[in-house]
């Protein structure tokens, strides 16, 4: 009996409808769980080759779809804050994560950019972007203006922009796959899972709910723009809903700041995986169409031609131990005294060599100081 893995977010807890049955029962629900998720054009045209995720001609009998996908590999992730309940409000790219999967495919590598580093972001003809040098999140905005309509996204164009000045800042020319991950469908897909364990690292003050989970009011002159009292997780393990989860997790006005909330954010994702492969929704009715119906209000995923279920299979072996967080320090950039933005420091030129070279299980013996723990 195997488990297959969930890219963490990236396949939007994929696994979580199969997490504790064989992959054969799965093939029964193969096509709903792909319908369920939308799956659209990130990338746009390329002439790069093509992935080593690409169609290969099957043998008759036929293997199982995936098989035929080999590593490594890497996926792009962009959460985006929407501000669902503000018309017109620009999405801005929040949080960026980058999953490394070594050629063995049992083996990947989760790490964060800061969405405020200083990036060079290309221009972009279909949004009429000239281009320019500024903070990563905002490429979701640049990419996705459609020109001559006031307060439209096109979400799929800003991930686009994002990706190339990822590829740009990292030197990953082609990702096989990416997804589009929305700050409400990380609370949707949490509750589906009925919540996750995750070890609260250090105290952390909420800006955004009262104890009860309330949103705190938007107030002018306050700390931090709201008033209010405010939930606090404290440091110990903790089962945490959908919207603690979240909340918890996009805190940056902590110890530690923005590279505090990176590390959150893969805390998360980890907790995630590891709830998810628990789980044997495929006797549960209920949960099985209750995590279907998350998944879709959740991502919008491009495997490059490959549907969601085909990477399952391929990274069936993939589990929370072999699943390295890394975080890459940096700080902040300024001007004249005056904030710009973030920047990593030099050894993230260090790690994605190695990544790009897939021996970030050498460089990860050779940074234990920069491997997340927990």
């Amino acid at each position: 009996m195997t488990r297959s893995v969930r890219l963490f977010v990236l396949l939007g807890v994929v696994l979580a409808l199969i997490g504790g049955g064989a992959y054969a029962a799965v093939r029964v629900a193969q096509s709903r769980v792909d319908e369920a998720i939308p799956q659209v054009d990130l990338f746009g045209p390329s002439d790069s080759p093509e992935p080593s995720a690409s169609p290969s001609p099957s043998p008759s009998p036929s293997p199982s779809a995936g098989a035929d996908i080999t590593g490594p590999l890497n996926f792009l992730i962009v959460g985006i804050d929407t501000r669902e309940s503000k018309k017109g409000w620009p999405p801005h790219g929040d949080v960026v994560m980058i999953l490394h999967v070594d050629k063995s495919l049992s083996n990947a590598y989760l790490t964060s950019l800061p969405r405020d580093l200083v990036v060079d972001i290309p221009a972009f003809k279909p949004s009429r972007y000239g281009g320019g040098r500024s903070k990563l999140t905002h490429a979701m905005t640049f990419g996705g203006r459609v020109p001559g309509k006031s307060n439209t996204w096109d979400i799929a164009k800003g991930f686009q922009l994002t990706a190339n000045a990822v590829s740009g800042y990292t030197g990953i020319k082609r990702f096989d796959a990416g997804a589009v991950i929305t700050f409400r469908g990380y609370t949707r897909l949490i509750d589906a899972l009925g919540g996750v364990d995750l070890y609260i690292d250090q105290k952390v003050v909420s800006i955004h709910r009262h104890p009860d989970g309330k949103h705190r009011p938007a107030c002018g002159g306050c700390e931090h723009g709201y008033s209010g009292p405010r939930k606090t997780y404290n440091v110990g393990m903790a089962h945490l809903s959908g919207w603690q989860a979240l909340d918890y997790a996009r805190q940056r006005y902590t110890t530690g700041g923005e590279y505090a909330r990176q590390r959150h954010h893969r805390q998360l994702m980890k907790a995630m995986l590891t709830k998810a492969m628990s789980l044997d929704v495929l006797t549960d009715p209920a949960k099985f169409d209750g995590i279907l119906s998350a998944l879709g209000g959740t991502l919008t995923f491009d495997g490059r031609g490959r549907k969601p279920t085909e990477f399952v299979y391929a990274l069936r072996n993939i589990r929370p131990a072999n699943l390295t967080l890394v975080g890459l320090p940096g700080g902040g950039l300024f001007s004249g005294g005056s904030y710009q933005g973030e920047r990593l420091d030099a050894v993230q030129k260090s790690y994605f060599t190695a990544l790009r070279a897939d021996k970030l299980a050498a460089w990860a013996k050779s940074h234990p100081k920069l491997i997340n723990t927990r």
